[in-house]
């Protein structure tokens, strides 16, 4: 009896820990055995381009951050004198307390540290110090694109910029080196637990951006700005026969090696894609492609301009009053007068802004142009804006009758850029896109431009349009021109909401245009800004779009006509 017990309770303790224990032991055995390396993917670097050859723009560096186990300090005082002496300006602070903590096997006590720190203090043969490599971005060029770029915060995740937009592509995957090993750690070569899986690191990627271009768009912005006193500023470059953008370029601004530092998010910001607005007259050009697509007008058509129109007791004036009586849509254009889009608007509905005309305007601005839409570039924080549909409440005539002359909507720069590239171009609509391709090795794969949509308007409508707009900036800034060159352009001053209404004290300046020899090369948009301030866009934004156009006929190499 005593033995059947005996034997009762081994199968019973031998069912407690092969059948309800397992689980625990096999855990404690992989933990003991079982020994798993991540390998950290590199991150893929950014490239530019430079005289039409990819140059990096962002690399990557190794850095070291050196760490404690405070159980295994045997020296705290020989640890504070080394460091302080190697790497004194990589140190946390209480650095003691960090040394001499209790129950803890592992503290942080410097970051950044070069490979010559890292090498100088190892060989002080400190107990209880180890240090773990590291990557950490590098900028060779400075500021230069900050915003395009973004930055790799201190988790290794992309923000902002591109880094944010394109952070899976850029950080590729870790790897795993996973082995079983003996009581010694020897790897067992056999098993079917041993992983072996290589890092994917990131891919390479070369932006539209060409440091040149990129270069000269910031200058010129921040000397314009000088001169005007402005408090911000934005410019974007496009080609418009690709919709790949040359340059993006932002004021304020900041240093991505050290956003750690930066007081104001907003800085981060790309405003060019980021911050909706109304452009005011630039829009103009819009109106008056959609007025020639339709047939509605030709150049020479005429209007009555009384520098005054009532649209549902709405009453919508001219900003200049000198041109009253019979005048053409080319001096409509020209002297950018509201009354004149207003009839233009009102020929798409029979003389009115009625339902029909609306829904056209709307057709143009917001389907065709894409005005109020995300365009899907590869630059984080992308707002759409906003063009209101016909059928709502708010998409009535005063509305539409303000969207002709650029307000009651917002748009982003990229979307206005794009959209004009598609309205000189013959009616081709390209996505606006930083995103040239890839490198792998020193070999660049390109991508190709991706055509949205064809037949936004006319090759008639687009020839008109380019015509009117070119002596539309002839009129007023031709001598400022290299002559010679195509060069078309629209101004815009538009008022800027406080507390739900148009205040008087403060108005955005806006320059629209681009340049070519026998076809349009490049498109410019600027855009200038303060708080309290009146800013126009023939007088503060104009002068950046001449220095940088002029500048772009010289990079480009373009030969005048005749």
């Amino acid at each position: 009896m005593t033995i059947l017990a005996v034997m009762a309770l081994f199968i019973v303790r031998l069912f407690y820990l092969q059948v309800i224990k397992h689980d625990d032991y096999v855990a404690l055995a992989n933990n003991e055995q079982l020994k798993r390396l991540e390998i950290p993917a590199q991150r893929g670097m950014i490239y530019s381009f430079d005289g039409g050859r990819p140059a990096r723009l962002v690399m990557n560096e190794t850095v070291y951050t050196a760490f404690v186990d405070p159980e295994t300090v045997s020296e705290p005082d020989e640890i504070i004198e080394v460091f302080r002496r190697v790497a004194g300006g990589n140190l946390r602070p209480k650095l003691r307390e960090l040394i001499t903590a209790e129950n803890s096997r592992y503290q942080i006590i410097a970051t950044k540290l070069s490979r010559k720190q890292a090498e100088m203090i190892k060989e002080e043969g400190l107990a209880g110090v180890g240090f773990q490599a590291i990557t950490q971005r590098v900028y060779p060029e400075g500021r230069l694109a900050s915003q395009v770029l973004g930055f790799v915060n201190a988790e290794g995740v992309g923000q902002y910029g591109v880094e944010g937009a394109l952070n899976d592509k850029l950080s590729g995957e870790d790897g795993l080196l996973q082995s079983v090993t003996d009581v010694s750690n020897v790897p067992l070569t056999i098993g079917d637990r041993n992983i072996n899986q290589p890092a994917r690191n990131g891919d390479n990627v070369v932006l539209t951006i060409d440091r040149n271009v990129q270069a000269k768009t910031e200058q010129a912005l921040a000397d314009g700005m000088k001169k005007s006193g402005a408090k911000e500023g934005s410019v974007i470059v496009m080609e418009p026969n690709t919709g790949r953008v040359l340059a993006m370029a932002n004021l304020p601004t900041y240093d991505p090696a050290n956003y750690g530092k930066v007081a104001d998010a907003a800085d981060f910001m790309n405003d060019t894609v980021s911050v909706p607005y109304e452009a005011g007259s630039v829009i103009k050009a819009f109106t008056v492609a959609m007025g020639l697509d339709t047939g509605v007008i030709t150049p020479s058509s005429t209007y009555v301009n009384t520098n005054k129109i009532n649209i549902d007791g709405e009453i919508i004036g001219n900003a200049f009053k000198d041109r009253t009586g019979t005048i053409t849509m080319q001096e409509a254009l020209n002297f950018s007068l509201n009354t004149g889009m207003v009839d233009i608007a009102q020929r798409l509905g029979g003389g009115s802004l009625n339902h029909k005309s609306r829904s056209i305007m709307y057709d143009y601005f917001h389907n065709r142009f894409a005005l109020g839409k995300t365009t899907g570039i590869e630059v984080a924080g992308e707002a759409a804006g906003t063009v209101i549909a016909p059928d709502k409440l708010e998409g009535n005539a005063v509305r539409y009758s303000n969207m002709a002359f650029g307000q009651g909507m917002d748009v982003t720069m990229v979307q206005v850029a794009a959209a004009l590239g598609a309205a000189i171009n013959g009616g081709d609509y390209y996505r606006p896109t930083v995103l040239a391709g890839t490198m792998k090795g020193s070999k660049f794969s390109e991508s190709s431009p991706e055509l949205v949509r064809s037949n936004v308007i006319s090759q008639k409508a687009s020839n008109d349009l380019r015509s009117m707009m070119e002596q539309a900036r002839s009129d007023f800034y031709g001598p400022q021109d290299r002559p010679g060159f195509k060069i078309g352009g629209k101004t815009g001053t538009s008022q800027t909401i406080r507390d739900g209404v148009y205040v008087d004290d403060q108005t955005i300046g806006t320059y629209l245009g681009y340049g070519g020899d026998d076809k349009p090369r490049y498109v410019i948009m600027v855009q200038v800004s303060g708080k309290d301030m009146n800013l126009e866009g023939g007088k503060h934004a104009n002068p950046i779009f001449t220095d940088i156009s002029n500048w772009m006929i010289d990079y480009m190499k373009l030969r005048p006509k005749g």
